[in-house]
């Protein structure tokens, strides 16, 4: 039990299939009700497939586990409808600090443009994350969320995936025609179907303390490099909601994980720490520990036959950098709208090798920077330790050495520059929205009042149309724009404009501040076709209704 939350235990139900009442082939079974598994339970349901979530526990995550999510994690949160709640709740930050010893000798910003929606990052227990997520699932009528559902058998004949679960009650088997696996590292579906993760592990252990104290430390990200408190070793800092700090304490390889848990050899720790910032009398309650390894490994592919590994079941990376939940989020952000248009018949099944194709890049993208982080921070060799200290020492005075130091990159959305599905640039553009970025957000206006631009894109391919003024589209321009909407797999148009309305009933967003323009490189006749989870497809200095369409069709795999 924690003294700042009360865990829920949800209802299990006796399953249909256990009353007699087979419930037949589902469309869809996710495995694993964490916040991967959750968060693609409820997108399926958003673009309207039913969906079967099945869980082998019947509670939320013990201990505050994953606490950092980035800003790309929570716009596609609030795609899903979870995000506001998450911000309300969670402690929000920008500025990392790093120290050497007793000095900073580096500090970042995470969002340092202005006009955006959300915070570069929030802090927040995982288990409030995992009960939002539940209580959202929970509102959407075709999620048949079971509880109690331990998956003991898989087997994936290429034209079905069968699944025998075990329960309170008994086991039952039912059958999908897609298995969506979020069941965690240890994925006991992988091992069944004697898949393996490739990689590394590294020797070195980390104590986590959350801890319970009112303290009026900044909301930032502060990290050590050896430290006073903690000679030879490194530190990090985090406030969580409730007035909860997370703590990681580095202690080597050979540390013994059990003693190093007990409350009489961590408080003298977190004492240490208190007093070296001036506050050896302030009061703290230990809330949970825990000691963890780490690890930078994947899976070959993330598609296998009718099976799609998603989140740490497909890759696991270091805590450095907190790429881990978000990561999997972006996995969920862009699997489900591919396999709603296979479950459609609007696309091939081809169109899934795609996700594994484009998140195995990502993938390797968070490996690379995690693996980095943790090799300076936990160097492996008096060689390399030598050189990190001394770029350390460098660092507060010279800006090379502070493009060197690293205690960990934060997640940052995938760019997929290198996916097949995008259509190449055939004009000129300034800045960062090439094909396969995600978008940008800015604030707009709709006759509904302010809004931001990611929160009237998603969940389906839509058209950015940019004229300065609305009422200047021609009638025949818009009705070409309008009959978009008409095709096999429907594209929205959506003007933006500084004033005006648009003909022909298009939706219209108003830039009131220009940050649309200036960040698409926005003239008049420019056009974005846009993926339903966010990205770029393609983009165009003018508009035409048969290029779109092609592109369109090459982002379908329908080519």
């Amino acid at each position: 039990m924690l003294s700042t939350y009360n865990y829920p235990k949800f209802e299990y139900r006796r399953p249909p299939e256990l009353a007699g009442q087979r419930g037949g082939r589902y469309p869809v079974v996710v495995v694993g009700a964490g916040p991967v598994g959750l968060a693609a339970a409820i997108d399926l349901a958003l673009q309207g497939a039913p969906v079967v979530l099945l869980d082998n526990d019947d509670t939320v995550s013990i201990g505050s586990r994953g606490v950092c999510y980035a800003k790309r994690a929570l716009e596609i949160m609030d795609r899903l409808g979870c995000a506001e709640e998450m911000v309300q709740k969670g402690v929000s930050w920008n500025v990392g600090r790093t120290f050497f010893r007793e000095e900073e000798v580096f500090n970042f910003n995470l969002c340092p443009q202005p006009d955006h929606h959300r915070p570069g990052m929030i802090n927040l227990q995982q288990y409030y994350l995992e009960e939002y997520l539940v209580r959202r699932a929970q509102s959407l009528p075709n999620i048949d969320l079971r509880w109690k559902s331990k998956v003991i058998g898989v087997a994936d004949d290429g034209e079905r995936v069968a699944l025998r679960v075990e329960t309170p009650d008994g086991a039952y088997s039912l059958d999908a025609d897609w298995l969506v696996v979020a069941d965690g590292a240890r994925s006991p579906i992988r091992h069944m179907m004697g898949l393996e993760v490739e990689g590394k592990i590294f020797m070195d252990r980390f104590l986590i303390a959350d801890v319970v104290m009112k303290a009026d430390y900044p909301a930032e990200r502060w990290f050590w490099f050896d430290p006073p408190f903690h000679p030879n070793q490194s530190v990090l800092l985090h406030r969580q909601a409730d007035n909860v700090w997370r703590i990681d304490f580095q202690l080597g390889w050979h540390a013994d994980p059990e003693e190093e848990k007990k409350p009489e050899n961590v408080i003298p720790r977190i004492k240490a720490m208190l007093a070296a910032k001036g506050n050896e009398e302030r009061e703290f309650e230990l809330e949970w520990v825990s000691v963890y390894t780490f690890q930078c490994r994947r899976m070959h592919e993330f598609r296998h036959g009718r099976l799609l590994f998603t989140g740490d079941a497909a890759h696991q990376v270091s805590p450095f950098g907190a790429r881990g939940a978000n990561s999997g989020i972006q996995d969920i952000d862009n699997l489900v709208w591919k396999l709603k248009l296979v479950l459609d018949g609007k696309a091939p099944q081809t169109l899934l090798d795609t996700y594994s194709e484009e998140r195995v890049a990502a993938a390797d993208e968070n490996l690379m920077n995690s693996t980095r982080s943790t090799d300076f921070i936990t160097p492996k060799s008096a060689v390399s330790k030598t050189f990190r200290n001394a770029v350390l020492g460098l660092a507060k005075d010279y800006p090379f050495a502070r493009a060197l130091v690293n205690s960990g990159r934060l997640s940052v959305p995938s760019f997929l520059t290198e996916s097949r599905l995008n259509t190449p640039d055939a004009d000129a553009f300034a800045g960062v929205m090439v094909p396969g970025a995600p978008l940008d957000d800015a604030p707009c206006e709709t006759p509904g009042g302010e809004q931001w631009l990611l929160q009237a894109t998603g969940n389906r391919f839509q058209l950015l149309y940019y004229m300065s003024d609305a009422a200047d589209i021609a009638p025949a321009e818009a009705a070409a724009l309008a009959a978009l909407g008409d095709a096999p797999v429907p594209v929205e148009a959506l003007v933006v404009a500084e004033r005006g309305a648009a003909p022909g009933g298009l939706k219209t967003l108003i830039d009131s501040r220009g940050r649309i323009r200036e960040r698409y490189d926005l003239h008049p006749a420019t056009t974005y076709l846009v993926r339903p989870d966010q990205h770029v497809a393609a983009r165009w200095r003018t508009f035409d209704a048969g290029l779109v369409r092609a592109a369109l069709a090459r982002a379908t795999c329908n080519a």
